[in-house]
């Protein structure tokens, strides 16, 4: 890996920062009060950073976050966030998807790229939400946006140029206009990216002596339109109504080439396979809410309704090629998915004098979904083509009770939840998935204050994670004749229990967490003999259990702000079919460093990694990014900021296992190193932005 260049940049990046530190205490700071005569501006430096017990909140509107136009990279920044690759799946280390919620509202990924990171004041990592949050999800991500008192309009134009191994391109706009008690936002992104991603496999099948390896690349040519508008109404001082809409719509080209070695028994076969394949994805979510104080008993009440559809294409037409010869037609696979999601939703929240809140209400979602298969073989000369069916219904109650006696801080919730699911082939009349079922979710909360400095908490959750829609499809992707990429219509959720207590001294903080997992859902492999096809999907493991400790330690020095998370965590996955190896505490650890420097100036080193991590089943590499940025403010309307991610090239992921008596090592190659470059342009002004909207599909994240 040549690593000279990365290390010239760091260099002069660094000294470029040090330059403006060692000249700090000679600047003289700019006097708000001759600029703006009718604001009386407090000047009191403000933590980018505050911890409660491990609960970790960023102050975006105060800090250089506020410069980076997206939320979903300005969440890759935050501690213990990981985004993906194709910035589509966010993730909490040891916790998983979490839920993200926008007031107290719950969003989807799509919602969230609708957002304007100027509009953010703070976001709040919980790592276990009380029952007033859904029981999907171990962890919640609150963002707050900002608030006052004024009208008006205002719009953000932002615009970043990003490399990497190709260039990509996004442009935004997001406008907003306050007149008296109407509020209309409006937004629209335009992203031309152009991803690129390998990987390679290596596997054996003893009992039939196969032996495969196979490494695979492609780049993506894509054409990504974010949108959305909506308008909120005040009615009075408690009610409101409001209606919103938005989406995403994508369109994908790209060529896959597939180089494979491949020995069955005698047999040996080097294959080359290429792939022309185009892909279009396509959202829309609209959402309809009422919310009104009844004075009669004192109580408010909240109800809504949001109807959401999904639909994707995915077009190939594959060719091989055996041992050097011509490549030859193998198969035109032609597929789509289509699901459609119904919510309704009643809530009520009642305050009584002693600081008690009572909180209930109840949850109605019904999803439908169509995966149609259609695909043509060359070699065989034969069509296949069917269809599948899915539905699901979801009826929850809840009630939770809240408040303090004494030094005593608690939350103690109940959700009822009945699933009832179904699923077949269209050419069937007897189901293939029947499943009916119902849970309680108890959550509970306590914290205790000892004196001013420190306090204890417990926590106590059940919860359950169910698999995405597409992921109950039909939906396959050809990788070579030997190996498919398939979905699993069989997956159920996953329910998962923990525990946890805290201690929290100032602003630092140990916690421990003890969860058990039933039925997670991990990597399968599935072997069609006949065929001679390897497909590798996932499936519903037996356990998962594990205990992680978990230390934040904050600290200010002058103009350095220091974050830092460490966590030692242990995790063991279990199954009958899979080779159980040890299992042993790895580290996962975050360091944040910001530098407040002269002239509007931000430098910001950032640094995550893990050690190498054993699970039972899994076995996977050590990983160390780091991140630079130098943000700039130009007066009011302006902002740059010059990102350098992945600066050694260190975004791999490799992976061991053996399930079902295959053997498997994986290396994946992210496209991480990046350098990019991002202007943003405000203008107009507004400020009592009371927009709400609040979604009622407490399943959307699962709509993908």
């Amino acid at each position: 890996m040549n690593i000279y260049l990365p290390l010239k940049l760091l260099i002069t990046l660094l000294f470029f920062g040090l330059s403006y530190v060692a000249n700090a205490q000679s600047v003289t700071p700019k006097d708000s009060l001759t600029n703006q005569l009718d604001e009386i501006v407090i000047n009191k430096e403000k933590k980018t950073f505050t911890n409660s017990n491990g609960n970790i909140k960023v102050d975006v509107a105060n800090s250089v976050y506020n410069s980076i136009p997206n939320p979903v990279d300005l969440l890759s920044k935050l501690p213990n966030v990981l985004v993906s690759s194709d910035r589509e799946n966010i993730s909490v280390v040891g916790k998983g998807m979490p839920l993200i919620y926008i007031d107290n509202q719950r969003v989807g990924i799509n919602e969230l790229n609708s957002l304007s990171v100027n509009d953010i004041k703070t976001i709040e990592i919980i790592q276990n939400p009380s029952s007033k949050y859904e029981a999907e999800g171990r962890a919640v991500i609150l963002i707050t946006r900002k608030l006052s008192r004024k009208e008006g309009f205002k719009t953000d134009i932002s615009e970043t140029a990003s490399f990497k191994k190709n260039f990509n391109n996004y442009l935004g706009f997001n406008s907003s206009f306050k007149k008296n008690k109407l509020e209309w936002k409006a937004n629209f992104n335009y992203n031309r990216l152009n991803p690129w991603e390998n990987h390679s496999i290596a596997y054996q099948i003893p009992q039939t002596s196969i032996i495969s390896d196979y490494d695979v690349s492609a780049t993506t040519y894509r054409n990504q339109y974010v949108f959305g508008a909506g308008i909120f109404y005040k009615i009075n001082e408690e009610d409101y109504l409001s209606i919103n809409v938005n989406g995403k719509r994508q369109s994908d080209t790209f060529d896959i080439n597939t180089f494979t070695f491949n020995q069955t028994q005698d047999e040996i076969n080097n294959v080359f396979t290429f792939s022309d394949n185009a892909s279009d994805k396509n959202f829309i979510n609209s959402v309809v809410n009422y919310s009104k104080k009844i004075k009669a008993i004192d109580t408010k009440l909240f109800t809504g309704f949001q109807v959401s559809n999904f639909n994707q294409h995915l077009w190939s037409l594959v060719q091989n090629s055996f041992n050097e010869n011509a490549l030859e037609l193998s198969q035109n696979r032609d597929q789509k998915f289509n699901v459609d999601v119904f919510s309704g939703r009643i809530d009520l929240e009642k305050k009584f004098k002693n600081e008690i809140n009572w909180e209930y209400g109840g949850l109605y979602s019904a999803a439908k979904s169509r995966s149609d298969y259609d695909v043509f073989d060359y070699q065989k000369n034969e069509n296949t083509v069917f269809s599948y069916n899915f539905k699901e219904e979801n009826l929850a109650a809840y009630s939770q009770l809240s408040g303090k006696i004494k030094k005593i801080d608690f939350s103690i919730g109940l959700r009822l939840e009945n699933t009832n699911v179904s699923g077949k082939y269209s050419t069937e009349s007897n189901v293939m998935i029947d499943k009916n079922y119902t849970k309680m979710f108890p959550k509970a909360q306590f914290s205790f204050s000892i004196d001013s400095t420190k306090s204890i908490s417990f926590d106590y959750s059940k919860s359950v994670s169910r698999p995405n829609y597409s992921s109950l499809s039909m939906i396959a992707t050809y990788i070579n004749p030997y190996f498919i990429y398939g979905s699993n219509i069989n997956l159920g959720p996953t329910f998962m229990d923990v525990i946890s207590t805290a201690f929290q001294y100032y602003d630092k903080s140990l916690k421990f967490t003890l969860y058990q997992n039933k039925n997670p859902v991990y990597q399968d492999f599935v072997f069609d003999s006949q065929g001679n096809v390897l497909t590798f999907t996932e499936k519903n493991f037996q356990k998962e259990s594990g205990y992680n400790i978990e230390f934040t330690l904050p600290f200010t020095y002058k103009i350095w702000t220091n974050t830092n998370s460490l966590i030692f965590a242990t995790n063991k996955i279990e199954d009958q079919s899979a080779v159980f190896n040890s299992s042993r505490t790895y580290l996962y650890y975050y360091s944040n460093n910001t530098f407040k420097l002269p002239k509007d100036f931000t430098f910001v080193l950032s640094f995550w990694g893990a050690t190498k991590q054993k699970e039972g089943v899994f076995e996977r590499n050590a990983k160390l990014i780091f991140d630079l940025s130098l943000a700039k403010t130009f007066g009011k309307n302006w902002n740059c900021t010059l990102n350098y991610n992945d600066i050694f090239k260190n975004t791999i992921y490799t992976e061991r296992f053996t399930i079902n008596t295959i053997s498997s090592r994986a290396r994946y190659l992210v496209d991480a190193n990046e350098v990019s470059l991002t202007l943003r342009y405000s203008f107009g002004k507004i400020k009592d932005s009371e927009f709400k909207e609040k979604s009622v599909n407490e399943n959307e994240n699962r709509i993908r």
